[in-house]
């Protein structure tokens, strides 16, 4: 709309405001001569004198009359869009579904406490919880979620993050289990055992393969999962060997039950990469006061869980 010119709205709005050039110059911080000539430039765009000599005193045209409380309208609804949102947050009357898209190994971790701790403080909230099948950024990008948990691709440079937890991956096999006959997982007892390998992309190998490739040595993958909880179930009931992150343990094998349920954990006899687990949103929900908050409780509930 090149012969339109929408920075005359709010000052036409304080002159059929304050019905005076100085006030209006002075409302909004201009001189008396700036206004002055905003006010010819009116006229001229409008076709109508807008305010005309009444003794000492300015009166509105007809014309004017007419469109104040309309000019007024779009002048405060234009500033309504173009400032910040009050970063006031009512969590007891929110009522918002999040989509969180995490691995098994994480809703298994922490999707009961984090429900609860969000109801708690936010009666109205549901979070909905979908499968992670890769790194892949256009979910996020496109709105489909809210947030993801995870370690972050090197695709989408763009996105926020937040550390939530360092995890490590761990070996599990079932209690009692004849590899840990002499007292622990010896190299040569690990190499020796039929593996168990979780891979959502099909893969056979992973970061302990690479280890043991450096010592020379080889493993037998005999299955491969989609799952952590599929390995762990699975190697409770056989003498294949699993490797997990410890997160899906809970943080504690011995207080969540793994013990007593058939299953121990081992340290690796190989050194493996650490895992950096982070809370990842796109950054068109950094302001969004209801986001933060989500994103504040996921941490909150997450570190209570791991630390």
């Amino acid at each position: 709309m090149p012969d339109i010119d929408l920075n005359l709205i709010t000052p036409l709005d304080a002159l059929l405001t304050e019905r005076s050039v100085t006030a209006a110059a002075k409302k909004l911080g201009l001189s008396t001569s700036a206004m002055s000539r905003t006010l010819a430039r009116l006229r001229v765009a409008t076709g109508d004198p807008l305010l005309v000599p009444a003794g000492r005193a300015l009166v509105p045209t007809p014309y004017a009359e007419a469109m104040a409380e309309r000019v007024h309208e779009i002048a405060r609804e234009a500033r309504a869009v173009l400032q910040p949102a009050a970063d006031v947050l009512d969590l007891a009357t929110l009522e918002r579904t999040f989509v969180i898209r995490a691995n098994d190994g994480f809703i298994d971790l922490a999707a009961g406490a984090l429900t609860i701790a969000a109801g708690e403080a936010a009666p109205g909230v549901r979070l909905q919880f979908v499968p992670k099948p890769d790194k892949d950024a256009h979910p996020l990008r496109e709105g489909m979620i809210d947030l993801e948990i995870g370690v972050l691709g090197a695709t989408a440079p763009e996105l926020r993050t937040r550390l939530l937890f360092a995890d490590r991956f761990v070996g599990v096999c079932r209690r009692g289990h004849p590899a840990l006959a002499d007292g622990g997982m010896t190299t040569a007892g690990y190499v020796a055992c039929r593996h168990v390998v979780v891979s959502r992309k099909r893969q056979w190998t992973g970061p302990v393969d690479t280890a043991l490739d450096k010592l020379g040595l080889f493993r037998t993958v005999a299955l491969v999962v989609p799952s952590h909880a599929n390995a762990m179930r699975i190697v409770r009931d056989s003498d294949l060997v699993g490797l997990v992150p410890f997160s899906c343990l809970g943080g504690d094998a011995d207080r969540h039950g793994w013990q007593a349920a058939g299953l121990t954990q081992f340290d690796l006899p190989v050194q493996t990469p650490g895992i950096k687990v982070s809370v990842i949103w796109h950054p068109r929900h950094q302001a969004d006061p209801a986001h933060r908050w989500l994103r504040d409780t996921v941490v909150d509930v997450t570190r209570s869980l791991t630390q």
